[in-house]
Formats: structure tokens, C-alpha cells, sequence
């Protein structure tokens, strides 16, 4: 892995390293970083909320709201060449499998949305952040803004982006992950102070949002950029499931902030940052196989999960049963009278005095291929 080389301006770029935050301004920097050489993207770019004075709470204490510089911008046609650019800048570096994460508020995440497929992605989903702790509305003439949305999308239509599906559900508790996520700003510790005790970024995001974005879309050893890398929560996030970070930032005062954090941080080790992997994902091992291994005989008997059908093996691999003959699959379905069976869950064999899923057996196989 490259070393690091914190600090590096956009054009002394010559090749892509890794674990690096690149000083200056994004679109620059990314247009000279190698073609198709990044994994996925998540960019928190400026939200353009065009603020008009400072925001007070009921006791006159002033908010520290979004009022920096870099937010600002003279007209929405400003801010829509300026989005409409770093995401042409970005779709280049994304490989041709590769996948884009975009957050907003309703202050730009439209704009972002139509530029993203103006620009050619694909849009795959829309997730809303739900945050349990959210700021109220101090001035009460709106409702409280308690979410933040978030679109995902593939380089292109025909992108087969990763989506690590077994392991979402994982995540949640074995029931299928929806699109929208409960997760409290980022308070307490987490939340990176200045020497005078003051936020050392506004709009710091919980490594808990990008946890779920990483787990979801990314392998251990993708490389994933951040064009609007601020105080670094995407390469700490990225540094501990062991993902390569490029960052990108051109506010020195972030960069330091982002420097030290990631130096406290050591990456978990690589068994316990692998992920869950589709069963489809898996190398294909065919009802044959078993035959000719010897891990079932010709002949041999298998029953059904049901313990109502029985089928004899055959030396190709189908079986038998009755008038019925055909694939693990064919048969099932048939004796079952349903349209489709899974023949390695439905049929069993015996061994020892147990009941053991032919299943069993293809895992095996699978296992001594993938050694």
C-alpha cells in the first residue's frame, strides 16, 4: 500500500495512493487522479442553505449553524454548474462496476438528484436519514428538520455495482434493510472540538451512517473517495473496516483536524471486517459433482424435508422417483405439485442415523474450491 502523503496539492498528483488527503479544491484534484480507478464515492458536498443572519435560541444563545464560506454561493445556477462539474469529475474516476453515495437537505438534494442522472448514473436508492436527535426549529415556522437524504447510484445502467445484501440483513437483525435509517447525529465524544471547545466542523457526520454505507456497497480492500473530505469521518470509517480512502480537502484547518483522527486509528483485523456474501455469490457446484466425488452413490436414496417423498440417485446426477424424472430441482417441484422447489434444502440423505440437507455437502465442496 502506498504511503501516505497527507497534504499533497492536486497538481503534484502523478498516480493514485491511497490513505492520502489531497489539499485543494475537488475538482481539480480529481481530474487529475487516473481514470476508473475508484471503487465508490461518497461526497457530503455544501448544502448551499443560503443563511441570512445568525440563528438564536429561545434563551439568545446563538446556534453555530452552517455560515462558512465554502456554503456559499451567488445563485442556484451557481451552485447547479458547481454540482453539475464535480460529479462529471467524479463519474470518470468511478470504474465501470462503481457506485456514488450523495447526501443532502431539501436546501440541494434535488438539485443533486437531477444532476446525478442528467450526468448519467443510475439511480438505485433514495434513503432517508431519520435522526433521533435532531435540532429543533428555534424560530417556529417550520417543522423540525429531523432527516437528511441520501442517494445512491451506480456509475451507469448497466453497472453491476456491489451491494452486499446478506450482510444488511445482518446488520438488521436477519430482516431485510430498508431504506430508511434511524441514527442520532454525532454527539459526545465522537464530535471533534477545536482547542476553544467549538465544533471543528458543522455538519460532522456520525461513522455510524458511514459504517451502514460501507458495509452495504464496499469489499475489504475498495478504494473509496471523498471529494468534500472535511474532518475525515469517511477515511476513519474506511481505515477501520480496512478500505483504502482518498480525501479530498481544501480547508486546512479540517485537514489538520482529520490528520490526527486518523492517526489514533488501527484498522480491525481482516477476518472480522469480511462480509456477509450472497449464497449466489458463491462458486456454483452442480447435484454431479456429488456423484462423482463419492460423497453420494449411484442408487443411494434421498427424502424429502417433508418425509413424504423419496427419490434414487442416478450415475448423471438426476434422480427418480416414480414416473418422475429429472434435476434435484424438476423433481421436487413435481412431486410437490408447486412450481418451483430449492432441490438442495428440499432433499436429505442419511448418514449415521441423522437426516443431513444435500446442502451440507455442496458447502463443502465450496469450501475446498475457495481454499
Amino acid at each position: 500500500m502506498p504511503k501516505k502523503q497527507s497534504g499533497q496539492t492536486g497538481a503534484a498528483v502523478a498516480a493514485l495512493d491511497y490513505d492520502v488527503i489531497h489539499a485543494g479544491d475537488c475538482i481539480e484534484v480529481m481530474q487529475s487522479l487516473p481514470a476508473e480507478s475508484i471503487d465508490l464515492i461518497f461526497a457530503d458536498p455544501p448544502y448551499n442553505l443560503q443563511l441570512k443572519g445568525e440563528l438564536h435560541r429561545p434563551d439568545n444563545s446563538r446556534v453555530d449553524a452552517v455560515d462558512d464560506a465554502w456554503d456559499r454561493f451567488a445563485s442556484f445556477e451557481a451552485y447547479d454548474a458547481f454540482t453539475r462539474a464535480w460529479l462529471t469529475a467524479a463519474r470518470r474516476l468511478l470504474k465501470p462496476d462503481g457506485a456514488i453515495w450523495v447526501i443532502g437537505s431539501y436546501h440541494n438534494v434535488f438539485r443533486l438528484g437531477a444532476a446525478l442522472q442528467d450526468g448519467g448514473y443510475w439511480l438505485l436508492n433514495d434513503v432517508i436519514w431519520r435522526k433521533s436527535n435532531p435540532m429543533p426549529n428555534f424560530r417556529g415556522k417550520r417543522l423540525t428538520n429531523a432527516h437528511e437524504t441520501l442517494i445512491w447510484a451506480a456509475k451507469s445502467e448497466g453497472s453491476k455495482y456491489t451491494f452486499n445484501y446478506e450482510a444488511m440483513k445482518a446488520l438488521n437483525d436477519g430482516v431485510q434493510m430498508r431504506s430508511d435509517w434511524t441514527i442520532p447525529l454525532c454527539t459526545g465524544s465522537e464530535r471533534l472540538k477545536t482547542a476553544t471547545g467549538e465544533k471543528a466542523h458543522p455538519t460532522q457526520k456520525p461513522e455510524a451512517l458511514l459504517h451502514r454505507v460501507m458495509v452495504a456497497s464496499t469489499r475489504p480492500g475498495d478504494v473509496v473517495l471523498d471529494p468534500f473530505f472535511g474532518t475525515g469521518t469517511t477515511g476513519a470509517v474506511a481505515k477501520r473496516l480496512r478500505r483504502r480512502f482518498i480525501g479530498i480537502e481544501r480547508e486546512a484547518d479540517y485537514r489538520a483536524v482529520a490528520e490526527a483522527r486518523l492517526a489514533a486509528i488501527r484498522p480491525t483485523d481482516s477476518e472480522a471486517v469480511a462480509v456477509t456474501t450472497s449464497k449466489r455469490a458463491e462458486p456454483r457446484v452442480a447435484f454431479g459433482v456429488l456423484v462423482e466425488r463419492g460423497l453420494l452413490a449411484a442408487g443411494e436414496t434421498l427424502v424429502s424435508m417433508n418425509g413424504r417423498h423419496a427419490a434414487r440417485i442416478r450415475a448423471d446426477g438426476t434422480l427418480v422417483a416414480s414416473e418422475v424424472r429429472g434435476s434435484i430441482h424438476q423433481v421436487g417441484a413435481a412431486l410437490e405439485g408447486a412450481p418451483s422447489c430449492n432441490g438442495w434444502t428440499y432433499w436429505h440423505f442419511r448418514r449415521d442415523g441423522a437426516i443431513v440437507p444435500i446442502d451440507f455437502l455442496r458447502q463443502q465442496i465450496r469450501a475446498e474450491m475457495q481454499e
